[in-house]
C-alpha cells in the first residue's frame, strides 16, 4: 500500500462530514426557504430551537394584506432543517389576524 493510499484511509471522506450551520444561519435559511416555497411575504422569525437532527425554526409570514394593516392575515409556520440548513419539511401551525395575536 502506498503512502497516499494510507493517508486517504485515515482521512474522513468529505461526504461523511456534515458542516453544521450556526443558529443565525439556520434562522435565515428557514425564513428564506419558506418564502421561496410559499411565495408569501416574510414577516419575522419567531423561534429557533435545536433538534437532534438540526433545527426547528418558527417563521411568521403575511398571507393576506388588508387595510388597515393591523388586520393583515398572518401565518405561523414551523420549518424543519437538517444540521446543514437543508429543508426537511414545513407546516403551518396557526393562522391569525395581525391585531389578534396571542395574549399572555
Amino acid at each position: 500500500m502506498t503512502d497516499d493510499a494510507r493517508a486517504r484511509e485515515r482521512e474522513p471522506a468529505d461526504e461523511d462530514y456534515l458542516q453544521p450551520v450556526s443558529a443565525a444561519e439556520a434562522a435565515r435559511a428557514g425564513l428564506r426557504q419558506l418564502v421561496e416555497l410559499t411565495g408569501r411575504e416574510p414577516s419575522v422569525t419567531t423561534s429557533l430551537e435545536p433538534t437532534e437532527d438540526g433545527w426547528l425554526v418558527g417563521v411568521e409570514v403575511v398571507e393576506a394584506r388588508r387595510i388597515p394593516n393591523s388586520t393583515d392575515l398572518l401565518g405561523l409556520y414551523e420549518v424543519e432543517l437538517d444540521i446543514e440548513g437543508n429543508l426537511l419539511g414545513y407546516r403551518r401551525v396557526r393562522r391569525y389576524q395581525r391585531g389578534k395575536g396571542e395574549v399572555g
